[in-house]
């Protein structure tokens, strides 16, 4: 097994392992005692959309794999990589065979929106820079969110991307959600009437654009926010007098679907041509990465 492989383990087998079952469970999240500590209140929060954990007594997160690298470090036991795998191996764990979201697919977030702020907080700034993103340009486009779990009043703060329905993508260190509803973002071009319409599939890969082009826009913006809005995004196009249209998807299975789909769509719309922008960051899971990889920035383990 290999890391990638280990990051793709329930979070919720792990902690079964460790003897450990929720206090509070839903389809979609669960509450349990700290697998670091001892408590008498239950701070542990499993996003089982995501496959990701928040600890909020020690203020860390991450995934599958960052989870056992911690059980090991707070048990006081050599926590390196290798040590992770080895553990793993050990507990005969496995990797799902489909991925957290497909399993839940179609469900409500449980985030509730709080407040909305303009973007100033230092440590989602912070996070932005790591991610490479200008910190200028994304309060034009991000806001600053404060969510709470209806379910385990768990409150958390985000970066969050609105989106046309009015719901967000949330995101920070140690954090990846939502606020229902899902659907596509659109941005207008600095052009009252652009020949083109860019589509992203995360909002991160668009801002990685904007903050490269110096947060200018020639074209239209759609961010799917999600490869099951490729059809949300379609409706947008069709018939609008685009002379092209741009994709920037992620480089796996669902990048290509969507790629797909809105081929099979072009082809049926006249006067569109499509182009297809995956060569500009091969060997990347996606723009993002490929430019924290030029800009010199250590990987995150949760995008």
């Amino acid at each position: 097994m290999n890391i990638e492989q280990a990051k793709a383990i329930a979070i919720a087998d792990i902690l079964a392992k460790l003897e450990l079952k929720p206090t509070r469970e839903n389809e979609t999240d669960a509450t349990y005692y700290s697998p670091f500590r001892n408590e008498k209140t239950p701070s542990f929060h499993l996003n089982k959309i995501e496959n990701v954990w928040f600890d909020h007594g020690e203020g860390e997160g991450g995934n599958a794999f960052q989870l056992v690298i911690s059980i090991l470090k707070y048990g006081g036991y050599s926590h390196q990589a290798t040590d992770a795998l080895r553990w793993i191996k050990n507990t005969n764990l496995d990797p799902l065979q489909i991925t957290p979201r497909d399993r839940v697919k179609g469900k409500k977030s449980n985030w509730k929106l709080i407040d909305t702020r303009r973007l100033e907080n230092v440590a989602l700034l912070q996070y932005l820079v790591a991610r490479g993103i200008d910190v200028e340009i994304a309060p034009k486009y991000l806001k600053e969110i404060y969510v709470q779990n209806v379910v385990t009043n768990t409150k958390i703060f985000a970066v969050g991307f609105q989106n046309e329905d009015g719901g967000y993508e949330l995101r920070n260190k140690f954090f990846k959600s939502c606020v229902s509803p899902k659907t596509i973002s659109f941005i207008r071009s600095d052009k009252p009437k652009p020949d083109g319409v860019m589509l992203f599939e995360g909002f991160m890969d668009f801002l990685t654009y904007a903050t490269i082009h110096e947060g200018k826009l020639e074209h239209d913006v759609i961010v799917l926010n999600s490869v099951a809005c490729v059809d949300h995004a379609i409706r947008y196009i069709k018939n609008y007098g685009y002379k092209y249209a741009y994709t920037w998807m992620d480089n796996d299975k669902a990048g290509m679907k969507a790629n797909q789909r809105l081929a099979e769509f072009i082809a049926s719309e006249p006067g569109l041509k499509l182009k297809v922008n995956n060569h500009l960051y091969n060997g990347f899971k996606d723009l993002n990465e490929c430019h924290m990889h030029s800009s010199n920035l250590p990987p995150l383990e949760l995008r």
